[in-house]
């Protein structure tokens, strides 16, 4: 059990990244997370309303399995496989710049309680930063035809020209993001 409890080396879920990635490479399927909101709608009947939710939906059902399995994974490694509060490690010069945008909980908890605690959503101006960045994510990972996971770990591993494209410009916003935006907004 104490091999369970510890944290795994990086090496260790990239081999089962691989592995997985491998046996859907030969079973012929690609994965990606955004894309179980289109067989959801589709499985609800957004199909007779609008064209690009007409598909066959149950060809996609393993796809829904692995995202409930995702969900059921990190449910049960956090309430039942953690023997303390994980924290992510960070470097005291960033901690030190998080405490000055008014981040105090950087490096004591494993997201940003100021951000994400139930605190937060007294918040007006949070609720609606929360808002606009889930609008940003939904509608950025339909304009780039897939999210992080679907692009950066399925497409690039099949080598996908589009999904390096779509990947470098996840990581181009993401610095905007953090050392222009992020400033100003907090």
């Amino acid at each position: 059990m104490d091999l369970i409890l510890q944290p795994w080396p990086w090496y260790v879920g990239g081999l089962f990244i691989a592995a997985t990635l491998i046996l859907l490479l030969f079973m012929g399927k690609t994965f990606g997370f955004s894309s179980n909101l289109r067989t959801m709608c589709s499985m609800l009947g957004a199909g007779k309303t609008c064209d690009f939710f007409c598909f066959n939906w149950k060809a996609q059902t393993w796809n829904l399995l692995f995202l409930v399995g995702t969900i059921a994974g990190g449910f049960i490694a956090y309430h039942f496989l953690s023997v303390e509060p994980a924290v992510v490690p960070l470097g005291e010069n960033t901690v030190q710049k998080l405490n000055k945008l008014g981040i105090e909980s950087a490096g004591q908890a494993y997201i940003p309680t100021e951000l994400f605690g139930s605190e937060a959503f007294g918040s007006l101006k949070t609720i609606g930063l929360l808002l606009l960045a889930g609008f940003f994510v939904g509608f950025g990972s339909r304009y780039a035809g897939g999210c992080t996971s679907g692009h950066a770990i399925s497409g690039l591993s099949n080598l996908q020209l589009p999904s390096l494209i779509a990947v470098i410009g996840f990581f181009i916003g993401g610095l905007i993001m953090v050392h222009v935006l992020f400033p100003l907004i907090f």
